[in-house]
């Protein structure tokens, strides 16, 4: 079966000049440098907050409130943005952000800060699935590829810059002036988001929206997150507090999906997540085995080389690059094949062959051996990235760009999650003076991979047309 890509559903859709599509991406990487930089840009200040705000207890929040309510919120702004139209969600989206900042950055308790991260979540979370809908509104799916590409080297750079512009600032400065810093550059989000989203209609028509299904939605998220970062570490495994977690996040999806089914407006539609349900999966393995690469390469390089922290992290840089590599060589051949399927196969088969010669390198005298493998894995890895959302978008209608979007995301951040504490589950389980933890660690990254290949095997051919005018799926 061969699905001409994409579908589309309600107005027609016109033909955008190279300098109209450029305006919007231009926009749109706007607010994915503001997100990626503010996910990092925290880090290096949680010493200074807690001393400042003499709290280390609940200092977690910091990072966490922020995770929850991103992951949380994103498929829901995509879906809103279908219905209301990019601009009419991504704008108060950037405002709310622009509130939170003032909050953190006035901040007189831990609590009071998590608050003003959850906000900042709240915001944050609209702004990479609406903007990459509105890429998909007006580049067509075959260049979709190339553009990802500028995305993704974008998320590298801020990978890199946002740890060391917030040790200066922190050093310099205060850690307050890490989010009155964000101020100019939500401004100019503001700006020049605005400008490039004028004109985008909405691609779905107006109708009821499921304030049930996204309640529910939220709920089993943030408690799957939840319990996927208070493992191991507020909570052990075994404990009460982390099975009523797990129970929570069960018996919520159990809830959402009856809901759905009844639905008249259903947030997440049924033949929408049976088209993109596998192509979401492959992110979320993907995704799992990239954090599981960010997680483990520091703690080898530091545990078994004897490096610095600060050696270990410029250690993540081939990482990082190559990931960037990866996904402009993916957009490359997918704007010249219009095929999707052999690249995620080949990302899968790099990525996969990769950790494989990772745990082959534990032992090697010089950590250039680690280093390199880990770059391979990216290479993989980053193809896969940019591939699997030109796909879910290619496989969804027009109407539904945006909740395909957000959907893709939520499961890579939940993805990235479970990758994360799979791999500080294996050093803990393991003894972090053992190679066998890492080993562990990098095989079932592997195996996320080789899973990986039996969905890609069940998806239908894909051809990415030249054209964003409509079309129709076989």
């Amino acid at each position: 079966m061969t699905a001409n890509a994409s579908a589309t559903a309600g107005p027609e859709r016109r033909e955008y000049s190279h300098a109209e599509r450029l305006r919007v991406i231009t926009g749109v990487l706007t607010c994915i440098l503001l997100v990626a930089l503010d996910q990092s840009v925290v880090l290096p200040a949680i010493p200074q907050i807690a001393a400042s705000l003499h709290g280390v207890s609940h200092l977690s929040w910091v990072i966490s409130a922020y995770l929850l309510t991103t992951t949380a919120t994103t498929p829901i702004y995509g879906k809103l943005s279908d219905q209301l139209g990019r601009r009419a969600v991504l704008t108060p989206a950037l405002l709310a952000f622009l509130a939170a900042c003032v909050v953190c950055a006035l901040a007189d308790s831990v609590p009071m800060l998590a608050l003003g991260r959850a906000l900042q979540g709240l915001g944050g979370g609209g702004l990479v699935a609406v903007g990459q809908a509105a890429v998909a509104d007006v580049v067509p799916p075959r260049e979709r590829g190339r553009y990802q590409g500028w995305f993704a080297t974008t998320w590298a750079f801020c990978s890199i810059a946002g740890p060391v512009a917030g040790g200066l600032i922190t050093q310099h400065l205060s850690w307050r002036w890490i989010f009155w810093g964000n101020l100019p550059l939500v401004a100019i989000a503001l700006i020049t988001s605005t400008r490039a989203l004028r004109g985008l209609p909405a691609a779905g028509a107006r109708g009821r929206i499921d304030y049930a299904g996204a309640l529910l939605l939220m709920f089993s998220v943030a408690a799957t997150v939840l319990a996927l970062t208070e493992g191991g570490t507020d909570f052990p495994w075994t404990s009460a507090p982390e099975a009523a977690l797990w129970a929570a996040a069960l018996l919520g999806f159990a809830l959402l999906a009856a809901q759905q089914r009844t639905a008249p407006a259903p947030l997440l539609p049924g033949p929408l997540l049976g088209r993109i349900g596998h192509v979401a999966a492959l992110g979320g393995l993907s995704s799992a085995a990239m954090f599981t690469a960010i997680f483990l390469l520091p703690l080898l390089l530091q545990w078994t080389y004897g490096e610095t922290a600060s050696t270990a992290g410029m250690h993540l840089v081939p990482l990082l690059f190559a990931t960037a590599i990866g996904a402009f060589a993916a957009g490359q051949v997918t704007r010249r094949t219009g095929r999707v399927k052999p690249i995620l196969a080949t990302g899968l088969l790099v990525g996969a062959n990769g950790f494989a010669l990772l745990c082959l390198s534990l032992h090697a005298k010089s950590p250039a051996w680690p280093v390199a493998f880990t770059a391979l894995t990216g290479i993989g890895l980053g193809a896969l990235m940019p591939t699997t959302l030109v796909t879910v978008q290619s496989l969804a209608n027009r109407s539904e760009m945006g909740a395909a979007t957000g959907i893709l995301l939520v499961v890579r951040a939940m993805g990235g999650t479970l990758g994360a504490t799979l791999a500080g589950l294996a050093i803990t389980l393991a003894g972090h003076a053992t190679a066998s933890g890492f080993r562990f660690g990098f095989l079932t990254a592997a195996l996320f991979l080789v899973l990986g290949l039996g969905l890609v095997a069940r998806l239908p051919e894909i051809d990415l047309r030249p054209s964003v005018a409509t079309g129709t799926k076989v």
